[in-house]
């Protein structure tokens, strides 16, 4: 885990040196900041530490459960589902295909199989199990930590809001707002199910924003050089 926020650290280094604002200066603390968080969390999920909040807001999440806010949270988790992540990636790589726009290609499939590639590594190194709280409508056969529909959607939905809002920049803040919302609601669902810890979600979306905001840095250094030449 030091390794990992040393590596970060250095990351985060370059991008603030590259800014040289105070916009940059902001996003480093921000972004390090984020980063202790995820390694503590790391850190207590791989001692098997105990998360007594996390059982008690599930059980309280719980109890607000009727038929027709299952079916709701069902369609909103499948939002997150591999199948749709698979269609929405296809649906704009062929609209970036279409405007011609293979850099962006490129990091969008990097960022996407780098989410895979971060949450089935991640589930099994910790091999967390999942909350057996009570009767769940679905099955999940994999680890807990972390969510990979919270990291999926963090990856897939996030740059795809920075996509469009980079086409539509007059609609930005609606595209932010709507994508941020969908993002929550997908966290939600999972809790609301009883598949995930409230901690599985939180480390999904951290692991998630910090991996799609390095694939937007390296999107916008490879634009930046094209314009150059």
């Amino acid at each position: 885990m030091q390794q990992l926020v040393k590596v970060w650290i250095n990351r985060l280094n370059s991008w603030s040196s590259f800014r040289g604002s105070s916009i940059g200066l902001v996003s480093f603390v921000g972004c390090l900041a984020l980063l202790m968080v995820l390694g503590w969390l790391c850190q207590e999920v791989w001692e098997k530490e105990a998360f007594n909040f996390d059982t008690n807001i599930l059980l309280w999440i719980h109890q607000s459960a009727t038929p027709i806010l299952d079916s709701i949270m069902l369609n909103i988790t499948g939002l997150a589902d591999p199948p749709m992540v698979a269609a929405i990636f296809f649906g704009t790589t062929f609209w970036l295909w279409r405007k011609r726009k293979y850099s962006q290609i490129k990091v969008f499939a990097i960022a996407c199989i780098g989410g895979l590639a971060l949450n089935v590594g991640l589930k099994l190194f910790f091999a967390k199990p999942r909350p057996q709280l009570w009767h769940q409508l679905i099955v999940e056969t994999s680890s807990s930590f972390p969510s990979g529909h919270a990291l999926g959607a963090m990856v897939v939905y996030g740059f795809l809001a920075y996509l469009l809002a980079t086409e539509f920049p007059q609609s930005s803040r609606l595209i932010y707002t709507v994508m941020t919302g969908l993002i929550l609601l997908i966290g939600l669902s999972r809790l609301y199910l009883g598949v995930h810890w409230l901690t599985d979600v939180i480390a999904g979306y951290l692991v998630g924003f910090l991996w799609v905001i390095t694939c937007i840095s390296i999107l916008k250094c490879n634009l930046s050089s094209h314009d150059e030449n």
